[in-house]
């Protein structure tokens, strides 16, 4: 496999967000880094600030709109992969349409996921069946019991090691990090953070990410060459896993 830097975890959108991929790539490129996996706007899916918020239509074209155009992207550019950013509309057919990956988010201050409506079950057999990844950013409790539900199903990537799915030690202690078809991703994490994760359970689980705009992809790479890694650990970390991950 060609050793490629892909950043696994950057957020790209035109709409409530102005985050064109053009200027992403100059990020990208200012790092060398060649390839990025990219997630729409929270934004652009839903209303975070309302915790009673109620979809409709008007959002619904909004969402459409923002995970569209990350498959234009990924249509356009070599190493660019799209992930579906899923919402309580749970359109299970619009996984075919070439996305790579899911993208599974919420706060405890933001609405909530409709996890016992029908359409979420069927949502995640699709998912199950295409093999795609999910990245899942939740509360703790329903961090544990998604993964308890996926039982292995699919891998499921926790980003900023678990710092905003309860933190990294919450994870470590109720042993989420033991199961091995969970992976976590390096953004805005800490360096004892990634030190713990690596001689715990090893670099096969381990994802680099910078969370852009939040983290710069150059600084965020920065902080995984400080660890002074050996080659295969590093390859692993930037390139390997993800690619793993997304069959490519």
């Amino acid at each position: 496999m060609e050793m490629k830097i892909i950043d696994s975890h950057m957020h790209c959108g035109i709409q409530n967000a102005n985050l064109p991929f053009e200027v992403i790539k100059n990020y990208l490129d200012a790092a060398g880094i060649e390839g990025a996996c990219l997630f729409a706007p929270v934004e652009d899916i839903y209303d975070r600030y309302d915790y009673a918020f109620e979809d409709n239509a008007a959002w619904m074209t909004c969402r459409q709109r923002a995970n569209n155009y990350l498959l234009d992207v990924q249509q356009a550019h070599e190493n660019i992969f799209s992930y579906y950013f899923v919402w309580n509309d749970f359109r299970k057919d619009e996984l075919k349409k070439g996305f790579r990956a899911v993208k599974w988010h919420r706060h405890n201050y933001e609405p909530v996921y409709h996890y016992n409506d029908p359409l979420c079950e069927a949502f995640l057999q699709e998912v199950y069946r295409l093999q795609l990844p999910i990245v899942l950013e939740e509360s703790l409790d329903n961090t544990r019991s998604f993964i308890k539900r996926v039982n292995g199903r699919t891998p499921i990537i926790i980003p900023h090691m678990g710092g905003l799915n309860g933190s990294f030690s919450a994870l470590f202690r109720s042993g989420t990090w033991d199961n091995d078809t969970v992976f976590a991703d390096t953004a805005l994490a800490t360096g004892p953070e990634i030190m713990t994760f690596l001689d715990r359970y090893g670099s096969d689980r381990l994802l680099f990410g910078s969370d852009f705009p939040f983290g710069n992809p150059g600084s965020e790479l920065q902080e995984v060459v400080r660890l002074n890694l050996g080659k295969q650990d590093f390859e692993n970390i930037v390139c390997k896993n993800i690619l793993r991950l997304l069959h490519v």
